[in-house]
């Protein structure tokens, strides 16, 4: 479990198709982060912009993770190259503090930035998603983009908004995202549930009725 609440800005070294190919092809992916390998060996988890990655190897300040076929369809990490920055995060040890909200690291999908508005000190984010991502998002609620946990702003069918403070623009991928740059979406999970229960409990209730 991870909270959202960045580490590090990490640095892409390579992303390799060993089968590309392949119909469903999978990647393997080396990022750079000197805190995030401090203290990380194989089978830890790290979530890289946001998705949960399980570390296959530790060597030179680098890990490497295997990145399924699954995972390259819901989110941004087949877009990667050498070079590009990303989100970090070491996955929330037992007696750390929940500073952001629960992130699981499973991507729900990906939105846009359709629109920056600069202010004083903060930036107003102005995203494109689908109705089927937005359906689980509220205002003053929290989502997790590209691994970050924020606030949301406002929400309609088509998209939401969220606003950064200094920090978070100094230390993510997100301070430099520019208008058409996409981002990972996890929705808060505790909609997800509750859809799920109430669905199962209406279906038993027609079953019973019945």
């Amino acid at each position: 479990m991870f909270t959202g609440i960045v580490e590090e800005l990490g640095t892409v070294r390579a992303i390799d198709f060993p089968d590309a190919d392949a119909d469903g092809a999978d990647a393997v992916l080396t990022v750079a982060g000197p805190l995030a390998t401090s203290d990380a060996r194989a089978g830890d988890s790290i979530a890289v912009d946001g998705v949960c990655l399980t570390v296959t190897t530790v060597a030179d300040g680098a890990f490497t993770a295997e990145v399924m076929p699954e995972t390259l369809r819901r989110t941004t990490l087949g877009g990667l190259a050498a070079g590009d920055w990303v989100n970090l995060e070491r996955a929330l040890p037992v007696h750390g503090r929940l500073g952001g909200h629960v992130v699981q690291g499973h991507v729900d999908g990906v939105a846009t930035l359709v629109r920056r508005t600069p202010g004083p000190r903060w930036d107003d984010l102005d995203f494109a998603a689908p109705a089927a991502l937005t359906r689980y998002v509220a205002e003053k609620g929290s989502i997790a983009l590209s691994g970050v946990s924020l606030t949301v702003t406002w929400v309609a069918d088509e998209g939401f908004g969220v606003s950064l403070i200094p920090t978070t623009l100094a230390a993510t991928t997100l301070g430099g995202l520019a208008p058409g740059g996409a981002v990972n979406v996890e929705v808060d999970v505790l909609a997800k549930y509750v859809e799920r229960l109430l669905a199962t409990s209406k279906v038993e209730t027609t079953e019973a009725r019945s």
